[in-house]
């Protein structure tokens, strides 16, 4: 832990801190990251409160779209594109009511890059997840929250990636010299984006590879929403690892024009930006044909996590999510499946997009949250177990 100062909370009983903490990226880089620490009032338990550690979807890229940077960013979870969204960006921890009424403290990052320095490395299920494990580690030494080791993680969209990146992270959690000790009891996915799971296997030369970029493009290049996020993700694996440059991808114009706005704009910024300056062409924003693009695929496939969790996993997804394809989650649920985890995977009941998903996966997720705590027996959803 860095530093922190108050922040409001919405809740009755609780207060809440911004706050700063290290961390680390996918290659080892020492970062800063912001976030957010809600606390209920009254004396802890022996052993410390059980510990819950929420991870967002995507906000944007800009320094000012860490949730924990909005004006009362300690509040329940408030949605842009819902009719009660009240700012031009997520943020908010779902749940939070109920959780601190339940005696948990939640702590919430804004991720590497989203409030600290640094080029947002997003949907980097490494780097995203070791800002999750790094959030918990803060929580356990700020001492107004007198939290245990015990802890659940929960997250959407990017969040949901992030969320089982830092569930394949069970050596990076061991191998922490000096850090508080955790006891992570289970992962809680929402709508999980894996952006390289779904790479076929035999991606071995330029041609292949330039083919497989344009089907990312087909996928992700819709409409002008979710050609933002395939934005993102290449800006995201730009500033991940070196060698890969956004000029291999997009033309000049368009490169000037990205690094113009990603440093300023948040999501729904971002993408009525591209939408006002390209209308329907959007997608000329790219080369007809990439170069590089055998590095590219290669870094696409270092998105997808680790396949054996390091504690329980359940997934939860709508069936009308047209931003992260459920096969996605589906082939990392078979490939974990066959690693040994145990996991589920859980379609909501109803018609659920994308945005409600948090929502009416709520009263599902609470109470597997709280059977973890209560060290409850857990039935495995892969086949044949």
């Amino acid at each position: 832990m860095l530093a922190s100062e108050p922040a409001d909370s919405t809740i009755a009983g609780s207060k809440a801190w911004r706050i700063a903490y290290v961390s680390s990226d996918t290659v080892g880089r020492r970062t800063v990251v912001t976030g957010l620490i809600a606390v209920p009032d009254g004396p802890a338990p022996a052993g410390g409160r059980p510990l819950v550690a929420w991870a967002h979807g995507t906000t944007g890229t800009a320094r000012r779209c860490g949730p924990s940077q909005l004006p009362l960013p300690a509040q329940p979870l408030n949605q842009y594109l819902l009719s009660s969204g009240t700012s031009y960006s997520d943020f908010g921890l779902p749940a939070m009511e109920t959780f601190l009424k339940r005696g948990y403290v939640i702590v919430a990052t804004d991720y590497q890059g989203l409030g600290g320095p640094g080029d947002h490395q997003y949907a980097q299920p490494t780097t995203n997840g070791r800002d999750v494990i790094n959030s918990l580690r803060a929580a356990r030494v700020f001492k107004p929250a007198a939290a245990g080791e015990r802890a659940v993680v929960y997250g959407w969209s990017q969040g949901g990636g992030a969320t089982i990146g830092a569930a394949g992270l069970g050596d990076y959690v061991k191998a922490a010299d000096g850090a508080a000790p955790l006891n992570i009891l289970g992962f809680v996915a929402m709508a999980p984006k894996d952006a390289g799971i779904e790479l076929p296997p035999g991606i071995d030369t330029e041609q292949k590879a330039v083919q497989a970029l344009q089907a990312l493009k087909t996928q992700m290049g819709g409409n002008v929403f979710n050609f933002t996020h395939l934005t993102q993700l290449y800006w995201g694996l730009a500033a991940a690892q070196p060698g890969l440059n956004l000029s291999d991808l997009f033309t000049p114009d368009a490169v000037a024009n990205i690094n113009g706005i990603m440093g300023r704009k948040c999501m729904h910024e971002l993408s009525a930006s591209f939408s006002y300056s390209y209308g329907s062409t959007y997608q000329t924003m790219l080369k007809a044909t990439p170069s590089n693009a055998l590095a590219w695929i290669n870094a696409v496939k270092k998105l997808s996590p680790a396949l054996k969790p390091m504690a329980p996993v359940v997934i939860y997804w709508g069936n009308n999510d047209t931003v992260v394809p459920p096969v996605m989650h589906k082939l990392y649920f078979e490939a974990a499946c066959k690693q040994g985890a145990v996991i589920s995977r859980n379609e909501l009941p109803g018609n659920n997009t994308h945005f409600s998903t948090p929502a009416a996966a709520e009263p599902y997720y609470v109470q597997w949250i709280a059977d973890r705590f209560a060290g409850k027996p857990l039935m495995n959803g892969c086949p044949n177990t």
